[in-house]
């Protein structure tokens, strides 16, 4: 109930840090989650059989593994995966550093890389403080 009241009952537009709370509020019919952590090869096959079957799943990457890691695992059809750029702001929690050289390569890997297999979203940070 509270997260149809918070998205003022779209049911679209929600942040998850768990692949069960995404699974529990995909069968409330809700279409469009982010799922806010960076993807684990372990939880791969969640976030596919997930992006399959909701109209938006999003996932972080703060990674080139990570994202060679979803290039190597495209979705069928025309879906594609949903992207967010995860910054480290210095909580040291998850995420690059956006001083990092390696964060612009990375964002533009996403960006430009392979857009007809992953798409970037925009930027994430978790600054906790």
């Amino acid at each position: 109930e509270g997260a149809a009241l918070a998205t003022g009952g779209t049911r679209r537009g929600i942040v998850v840090s768990t692949l069960a709370e995404a699974r529990f509020f995909a069968a409330g019919g809700f279409d469009d989650i982010l799922y806010a952590f960076p993807v684990p090869r372990w939880r791969l096959a969640e976030c596919s059989e997930l992006a399959q079957r909701l109209q938006e799943f999003q996932v972080l990457l703060d990674s080139r593994q990570g994202l060679e890691m979803l290039l190597h695992t495209p979705l069928p059809g025309v879906k594609r995966w949903l992207v967010w750029l995860k910054l480290d702001c210095g909580n040291a929690r998850a995420g690059i550093r956006p001083t990092d050289p390696e964060a612009l390569e990375l964002a533009r890997g996403i960006a430009q890389g392979s857009p007809e297999l992953v798409t970037l979203v925009g930027v994430y940070a978790h600054c906790g403080n």
